[in-house]
């Protein structure tokens, strides 16, 4: 028994070494991605400079995978059979803000995650596949939801990814969310000469907020709605026709989210009749699923940190939530999203200048390779103990409904 931890000791230290190595070209990657700053859907040349290092390495690479051009799947098999550990790389940018959101860090770390692993797994996993997935427009809520929609998840045992942040956790989890634009229709007319012969879809988009405003005192507080005006008219001296507004709607289950949808769009409505006004609505082509963390993964991640000698830290995560389109990944197959941190000792916020400029300073490097590290170990531990993968999957069964 000694003997037996004592190689398994050695296996990670060896597969530590590999991960270490990618230091110099993670680096490059990540100031290179930063640079590129690419819009959802855009990503090209990060795509290209992810999946070009990929197939330096090994992966078989297919490019454009369900219906998107900077999609892609590369993936490196150890003989027939299980497991099937895919490792996501976000690519893609905010307008104006550049990689505010750690997509140039995350997406770099699980690239050079599934290369170590791969390096190290050619002569040592005797059978199991690891993919490396380039996965779009996780600011838009598209990419991923897309690959679940096209089965590119299918077969799939495991899935995970790291994202930048202030703290380093585990299981910070992903609310459930749905968007929806209002359209209001009404009557252009003289807002001075003439002002009884239009109607004012300008109101109707004001009652809206009036509306939303006095629903938010009976929502639950892991519900958020939230919105802003797209459009409100073309002069003041004509009553707008036309008159648009964009919200977002987010809860801690489906669940949850659904039935705060259903009265926010009660609200819309009224503020249609009391305005006089018709009304268009128009629903996001996906609905971001609240996130399951597996809670088999977890643990392995978290063995992984032991390993690594860092510790989680204690603030809690089921705070500060935003959304992600990994929930939907987490409904088809086991998944987690740990947390690692970019900075040092201080509290930097996403989607904000700051974010981007910790991710390339050296506190996001040590992150960035943290996760490198992380991720390939707690891979290794899937792929040496095929019990893990059952448990995982036995875990993700029993999350049952709505279990954020």
């Amino acid at each position: 028994m000694f003997r037996h931890k004592r190689i398994m000791d050695r296996n990670r230290r060896q597969l530590l070494s590999h991960a270490g190595s990618m230091r110099p070209e993670a680096v490059r990657m990540l100031r290179a991605i930063t640079g590129f700053a690419e819009l959802p859907l855009r990503e090209t040349r990060t795509s290209g400079l992810l999946s070009a290092f990929l197939e330096e390495r090994g992966f078989r690479v297919q490019r454009g995978i369900a219906g998107m051009d900077t999609a892609f799947r590369a993936e490196v098999s150890f003989g027939r059979g299980k497991p099937e550990v895919a490792l996501l790389c976000e690519m893609d940018a905010l307008p104006g803000l550049g990689h505010a959101c750690g997509h140039n860090l995350g997406g770099v770390a699980s690239a050079c995650a599934a290369a170590a692993l791969a390096r190290f797994g050619a002569s040592r996993f005797r059978k199991g596949r690891i993919i490396a997935l380039g996965t779009p427009a996780e600011e838009t809520g598209y990419g991923k939801a897309r690959m679940v929609e096209q089965g590119v998840f299918e077969g799939v045992d495991a899935a995970m990814m790291v994202h930048a942040s202030s703290r380093r956790q585990v299981a910070k989890g992903c609310l459930a969310l749905h968007k929806i634009r209002f359209t209001y229709l009404g009557k252009a007319s003289h807002a001075a000469a003439y002002p009884e012969h239009g109607v004012n879809a300008l109101d109707g988009v004001l009652l809206l907020f009036q509306g939303v405003a006095a629903l938010r005192q009976h929502l639950p507080d892991t519900v958020r709605v939230h919105g802003i005006v797209t459009e409100g008219g073309k002069a003041p001296n004509i009553v707008p026709e036309r008159a648009q507004a964009y919200f977002y709607v987010r809860g801690e289950t489906d669940a949850e989210m659904r039935e705060a949808v259903r009265k926010v769009k009660r609200c819309a409505r009224g503020a249609a009749d009391a305005a006089g006004c018709r009304l268009r609505v128009e629903e996001g082509p996906y609905t971001l699923s609240a996130m399951r963390i597996n809670p088999v993964l977890a643990g392995c991640y978290r063995r992984s940190l032991a390993f690594l000698a860092l510790e989680e830290s204690g603030a809690p995560t089921d705070r500060n939530r935003g959304s992600s389109d990994i929930g939907n990944v987490s409904q088809v197959v086991p998944a987690i999203q740990p947390h690692v941190p970019i900075s040092a000792g201080e509290r930097v916020e996403l989607h904000t200048r700051s974010f981007e400029e910790a991710t390339v300073s050296p506190a996001g490097v040590e992150g960035m390779m943290e996760g490198i590290r992380a991720l390939a170990l707690t891979a290794y531990d899937l792929f040496s103990d095929p019990a893990l993968v059952r448990q995982a999957w036995k875990a993700f069964s029993s999350q049952k409904g709505d279990v954020p």
